[in-house]
């Protein structure tokens, strides 16, 4: 074999084959070739430079961001839910961004070194022995295998970390606005402006009669999106939950049995008030304790050691996350100074100011809340076995009236409601949303499987009525009275929209200001010296005085119902030497801000110089979702995956 190929490595063809691939690479550049080469490869939900994220590993980043979300929701969270409105999309976006940023980073020559990465690490208190205090390679291994990370994947992070770090803080050093921008806000906020101006009411423009049944239908057949009733759904709902439940005789026995497998939780343990001062060495924590040994107070030794007191009032030994110091607290008598203690982070010194000792409770002490543990478990057990008899009983057949009627449930008649659980009785909906979500996906008599919501309680939907989406009509009185109220706001607006315009058109046209008023009988105002910050002129005339140029008619709206009409006779700059400094102040203000959108297009850049991009796909196929699914909400809010680091 290695003799024939050694054969053809020197024939006419094989040359001929070199010639007719090395053509292509000069013509093509070797795009077209690394893409079919490329297609062997593994395909990555995220591509950027030197950096990649493979389906194995997209999928374990969204487990653990659904296992957070699912902690924070209190309740079982999906990928659909996590991935709903869009979610998905703006999240891959942004992970591609800080990885492209990343990889040109590293082209860039942004390379922390390893070992400013470890020294880091090393200070991360998860990773000290809790014995000795200090750090502890198996524990590191242990701890990183536990969150699903791998060494190099954690230590490349915190690079990562760093690169970010120190990229923004050289931004923040070296963006500085030019002082322009600071004058223009300041002159814009010093200035002060004179002007003439006139109010319109609804009273000049008059208002409309009260309209009739023709108006209106025309008014709603004109304006269909405003007056469209959306589908209505009526239900019949079945809970599992009794009011009586949980209301009988709760057994002293029951009551013995509970308090003595919870008699050590509600005890009340000893607790312990202290001061502690951390030093950075054990020979200024000598000092520190020498200090307060000799009289001085906890407030005055940290000020002279330039650190910061923690006060701590009744605190058990569990809340003391330090063993070292929680050992040495509570292991001392009220008013004593400690010795140094070596923590994890430093040198401590405590103070130790007194002592509540613990008690142990009697099962009178806690009767009351035993008791209600028990009722909260028997109602939790009532249900539970209703659901159960149901389900049976419509395995055999029977209705979901005749059911319900055989274990004990309720039904309730739900209104007409839609699908975000408005009804023409209320704006909101009572119910749990899994209610609503579970009306819309039946169809017309369709009846739900029992279902569990979010609050821990059970429940079956039928849909009773579907009414579908039409126009609001005038049958019902309180609904014209609505439709009518909405046609002659819009109405009177318009007729006063219609006289303020030809007011200040003829205002615009030359005519005396004073005259105009006169002829609409309104009066004429003069305002001198007038600040932005005079709001107490109305927003319309500070919006029209501030911004219009000199000796132009402006029109704003005052109020609800009414109008100003006025001209900008003179602009009056702020003194310079007092606009100085708050031209300063409003630059600093405007770097501040402008430096967190600087960041962000920076790192887009970046991005898009190394071609960093995503597969939507490929990311839904990882999470087990549909490719090709639309995102469209499924379930209530949750927060997008976290930014790579």
């Amino acid at each position: 074999m290695l003799t024939a190929t050694r054969k053809f490595a020197k024939s006419k063809w094989a040359i001929g084959l070199f010639v007719f691939l090395a053509l292509g690479l000069l013509v093509t550049g070797g795009s077209q070739m690394g893409d079919f080469f490329g297609s062997f490869g593994p395909k990555h939900v995220i591509s950027a430079g030197n950096r990649s994220v493979d389906a194995a590993q997209f999928r374990a980043d969204m487990d653990a961001e659904r296992q957070r979300t699912q902690e924070q929701a209190g309740r079982p969270v999906s990928f659909e839910d996590l991935v709903a409105g869009g979610r998905l999309t703006s999240a891959l976006d942004q992970q591609a961004n800080v990885y492209g940023f990343m990889a040109w980073a590293w082209d860039a020559g942004i390379r922390p070194g390893k070992e400013l990465a470890l020294r880091q690490i090393r200070q991360i208190p998860a990773f000290f022995d809790q014995v000795s205090g200090r750090f502890d390679e198996a524990q590191y291994e242990t701890t990183l295998q536990r969150a699903n990370l791998t060494r190099e994947r954690f230590e490349q992070e915190t690079q990562d970390q760093i690169v970010l770090r120190h990229y923004g803080s050289a931004i923040q050093a070296g963006l500085r606005l030019p002082r322009i921008y600071g004058a223009v806000v300041a002159n814009q906020v010093g200035q002060t402006r004179d002007g003439r101006w006139f109010t319109v009411t609804q009273a000049m423009a008059g208002t409309v009669a009260a309209p009739t049944d023709a108006q209106l239908t025309t008014f709603i057949q004109q304006n269909a999106n405003d007056f469209r009733v959306p589908e209505l759904r009526k239900a019949t709902l079945v809970v599992f939950s009794n009011p009586a439940d949980g209301q009988g005789e709760i057994s002293e026995a029951r009551i013995e049995e509970r308090f003595n497998f919870r008699r050590d939780a509600l005890s009340q343990p000893e607790t312990r008030s202290f001061v502690t001062l951390t030093a950075p060495n054990k020979a200024a924590a000598d000092r520190i304790a020498a200090a307060l040994r000799g009289g001085q107070t906890p407030e005055a030794v940290a000020q002279a050691n330039n650190i910061q007191p923690v006060v701590e009032t009744d605190r058990p030994r569990t809340a003391v996350s330090d063993p070292a110091v929680a050992a040495a607290i509570f292991g001392m008598t009220p008013n004593q100074i400690s010795d140094p203690i070596q923590a994890r982070v430093g040198f401590v010194v405590a103070q130790l100011n007194g002592v509540t000792a613990g008690r142990a409770v009697t099962v009178n002490d806690v009767r009351a809340q035993i008791v209600e543990e028990l009722r909260a478990e028997d109602r939790r057990g009532a249900v539970y076995e209703r659901v159960s008899a149901y389900d049976k009983a419509r395995q055999a057949g029977k209705t979901l009236e005749a059911a319900v009627a055989e274990i004990g449930a309720r039904t309730l008649s739900l209104p007409p409601v839609t699908q975000d659980g408005r009804s023409m009785e209320a704006q909101t909906s009572p119910f749990p949303p899994e209610v609503l979500q579970t009306m819309w996906r039946l169809g017309r008599n369709g009846e739900s499987e029992v279902i569990q919501d979010s609050q821990n309680g059970y429940f079956v939907v039928r849909i009773d009525e579907i009414t579908p989406p039409a126009l609001l009509t005038l049958e019902r009185p309180d609904v014209r009275a609505q439709i009518a109220a909405t046609y002659t706001a819009r109405e009177n607006a318009r007729r006063l929209t219609t006289l303020a315009n030809t007011l200040s058109a003829r205002v615009r046209g030359g005519e005396d200001i004073a005259a105009v008023a006169r002829s609409a009988g309104a009066t004429l105002e003069t305002g001198a010296n007038v600040s932005a910050q005079d709001q107490a002129r109305g927003r319309g005339v500070i919006a029209g005085l501030f911004t219009s140029p000199v000796n132009q008619v402006f029109s704003q709206q005052q109020t609800e119902d009414s109008y100003v009409i006025g001209r900008t006779d003179r602009i009056t700059a702020p003194v310079a030497a007092t606009a100085a400094n708050a031209a300063e102040g409003f630059r600093g203000r405007l770097t501040s801000e402008g430096l967190s959108a600087l960041g962000e297009s920076a790192i887009r850049s970046a991005a898009n110089k190394v071609g960093a991009s995503f597969d939507e796909p490929l990311a839904r196929e990882a999470l087990g979702l549909s490719a090709d699914a639309a995102a469209t909400p499924a379930g209530a809010p949750a927060p997008a995956p976290a930014p790579a680091r």
